[in-house]
This record gives C-alpha cells, sequence and structure tokens, in this order.
C-alpha cells in the first residue's frame, strides 16, 4: 500500500509542495472576504484563493456557492460599522483607478469572489444579498503570471493578482499606508507555485518523449 502523503492545512498542498514559507503577509486596515467556489477548494495544486487569504491577516474566507443566507457573510453586512463592495466588472461599477472609495470612517469590506467566469456568475445570481451590493472594479495592463491556466481574456488576473491591484490603487487613495516595499513578495507563494507546476509539465513532456522515442 502507497504510503498517504501528509497535508499542509495552511496551504492545502502535499508537505513537500508546502508555500507557506513563501507567503509574507500584508496587514491592511481594509477587510477582504474570499467568498471560494467549491470546484476552487477542490484546486489544491493551482488555487490561489488560499494563498490570498494567507498572506492577508485581516481577511475572511468561506465556501458556498449560495451565500444568501450564509451567517456570517450577512453579519458582516449588516453591521452598520462596515462600508462593503464586491469586486466584479460592470457598468455601475466604482472605478478604483479614478474615483476613491469614502468611507465615512467605517471599515470598508471588499468581498472577492474567487471562481471561474462561469462559476463567479453563478454564485452573484444566486446570492441576493451580494446583488445589492455596490460593485467595485479596476482597469490595468498587467499581464496574469498563471502561464498553467489560460484565462479567459487577456485582461483577467488570478484571485492574488487581482487582490495585489487592490492594494495598490487602495495606498494610492491612502486608504492604505502599505510601505511599497511590502508589495514585492506578495506574489511569492503563487509564482512559486506557478514554476512548480511548469516543471512538472516539463518533466512530464519529456517523460513522454523518451517513451515514444523507446517505442
Amino acid at each position: 500500500m502507497a504510503e498517504r502523503r501528509t497535508t499542509c492545512y495552511r496551504c492545502y498542498r502535499p508537505m513537500p509542495l508546502c508555500l507557506c514559507s513563501h507567503v509574507k503577509p500584508i496587514t491592511t486596515n481594509t477587510k477582504f472576504v474570499i467568498l471560494m467556489h467549491p470546484k476552487e477548494f477542490k484546486k489544491t495544486k493551482n488555487g490561489t484563493g488560499h494563498l490570498t487569504h494567507l498572506s492577508l491577516p485581516n481577511s475572511e474566507l468561506f465556501i458556498d456557492v449560495d451565500f444568501t443566507n450564509h451567517n456570517a457573510v450577512n453579519a458582516i453586512l449588516n453591521d452598520d460599522d462596515t462600508l462593503c463592495y464586491v469586486l466584479y466588472p460592470g457598468k455601475e461599477s466604482l472605478p478604483l483607478n479614478a474615483q476613491k472609495i469614502v468611507t465615512h470612517g467605517k471599515q470598508l469590506v471588499i468581498f472577492i469572489i474567487d471562481g471561474t467566469w462561469p462559476c463567479s456568475v453563478k454564485m452573484l445570481r444566486l446570492s441576493k444579498n451580494l446583488q445589492r451590493l455596490p460593485k467595485l472594479s479596476f482597469t490595468h495592463s498587467k499581464t496574469s503570471q498563471f502561464q498553467i491556466k489560460e484565462q479567459p481574456a487577456d485582461f483577467c488576473l488570478s484571485t492574488i493578482e487581482s487582490t495585489l491591484t487592490i492594494l495598490e490603487l487602495l495606498n494610492a487613495h491612502e486608504l492604505e499606508t502599505i510601505e511599497k516595499e511590502a508589495f514585492e513578495p506578495f506574489l511569492d507563494p503563487f509564482l512559486s507555485m506557478v514554476e512548480y507546476q511548469i516543471e512538472c509539465i516539463s518533466r512530464r513532456d519529456q517523460s513522454a518523449v523518451r517513451f515514444k522515442t523507446y517505442l
């Protein structure tokens, strides 16, 4: 019987592939709530929602499809001291590049939907409480470093890359006071994950070539 590999229950990866040492947490004024689709939860090899959560002490992560009756989510939404937005593109969304969020002294909370585009659409469609939230968006000229995953469009970023962009814009609007040097290692666990996956693909391809040559 094959020996079962132990798992790191922080990053949900096998212990030999644990990424926790690459995580450099950033303390933020803003609270981030990551809403993860169950399918993303199963992507232990290339999911970035968990890495985002680990990188932000002031964050929470919940797994579901319909959050309408989710007690923890509703507690945040119903708190009179919070100002909540959901990151979601649209004509009515606040363009963070050009417009500053006015918090009026409230705790800024940004909900981030972690899932493929079809899954994200479904999650927002089913979650009546999230539908009522004002939307937040941004524009950028970045290229996703998620080389092992084909993005639906050139402008799409992974969850952790999107979060970094938001933090940079909040910093520019002085809603955050994060030292710029702290941003540099933020993507390290993500980049390490991508590098490992590329190495695995390369080894697999090389093995396939040797096998064909042998035949």
